[in-house]
């Protein structure tokens, strides 16, 4: 009790207070999110999150580049596509010569040791912006997966070291998981979006990859609802005895309470997702003056360690790197 307790005491310096820190952030625990263009030249920013640019090829490259510069491990690829390569079916997402397999390769030639992770949803290529088939107005589950096989394979084959997918469909995890053992693509690591939940968060994600003006009605249907907890914990359970090596929270801020969940009752890694309104937000009341944006972002960050969470995607990941002294 107090006087004798003080816990203060190993506040007043700065050696105390590194001594006695309970979670670290380090450039280790950085995935850069990067959206990647047919149409940037070479560059273009998105309105919606100053600071992030479309990526052409050439940029890409210097981006891979920096990223194995700065220790960051990994990049996660996003697409913007013309709009006349859309259909309804996202038939673009099965083209072997399209962006993704070409900005892969890019990634691979530019800075070979750092690793690849690929979104696996149609959403950036259908006209509808839905991440699956419609079916008047359901997205239909098993048609769905099948599309996602031939996109995960086709990422697999262009050199893709982790495949994502972050459609929410049932059942998707396993069937990727037995393609890719079938065709030979043993250690292919599955990064799933297991809990991803259906949230205003994504506005700005969605004018970056082109798909905000396309997308038709909402996407509750297939993603969870943000006041479900339990119903995560089933989601990851499902997708790690299907072959998952790793889940992902998307949001990350606002389902703390999910990724520490999923932490404390699963021994595989788990991700959280700083998606594109948290980074627009801080960088917003940043450039307002409101916030110490520098500060914000590394408290952030730290947020989702203090959680539990193995990594974090982000778009502040070579900002952060800097920041951390990389």
């Amino acid at each position: 009790m107090y006087p004798s307790t003080r816990l203060r005491r190993t506040r007043q310096a700065d050696w105390s207070r590194r001594l006695v820190q309970e979670k670290t952030l380090t450039v280790n625990d950085l995935i850069w999110s990067v959206v990647v263009s047919d149409t940037a030249d070479p560059v273009e920013p998105v309105a919606a999150m100053p600071g992030v640019e479309r990526l052409s090829m050439k940029a890409l490259a210097t981006a891979a580049k920096d990223a194995e510069m700065l220790g960051i491990p990994a990049i996660a690829l996003f697409p913007h596509i013309d709009p006349s390569k859309k259909d309804d079916e996202g038939s673009e997402a099965l083209n072997p010569d399209g962006l993704i397999p070409q900005a892969i390769k890019t990634i691979k030639d530019a800075a070979p040791n750092v690793g690849v992770i690929c979104d696996v949803a149609l959403d950036p290529f259908t006209t509808h912006g839905h991440d699956g088939l419609l079916d008047g107005d359901y997205i239909a589950n098993d048609a769905t997966v099948e599309m996602l096989v031939g996109q995960a394979l086709l990422q697999a084959e262009a050199g893709c070291d982790v495949v994502a997918p972050s459609d929410m469909m049932d059942g998707r995890i396993g069937v990727i998981r037995e393609a890719l053992e079938s065709h030979g693509h043993h250690n292919t690591m599955i990064l799933s979006y297991a809990a991803k939940y259906a949230s205003g968060f994504y506005g700005p994600y969605r004018e970056a990859i082109g798909s905000a003006a396309a997308l038709k009605g909402d996407k509750k249907t297939y993603q969870m609802d943000p006041a479900n907890a339990a119903e995560a914990l089933r989601e990851v359970e499902l997708d790690i005895a299907e072959g998952a090596d790793m889940v992902m929270v998307k949001p990350g801020l606002p389902y703390l309470d999910i990724v520490h969940a999923l932490t404390e009752n699963f021994a595989v890694p788990v991700y959280a997702f700083q998606v594109s309104g948290e980074y627009a937000m801080i960088q917003a009341a940043a450039q307002n003056g409101w916030i110490d944006g520098e500060r914000v972002m590394l408290e952030s960050l730290m947020s989702f360690k203090r959680a539990g969470a193995s990594g974090i995607i982000s778009y502040f990941a070579p900002r952060a790197a800097r920041a951390l002294g990389a």
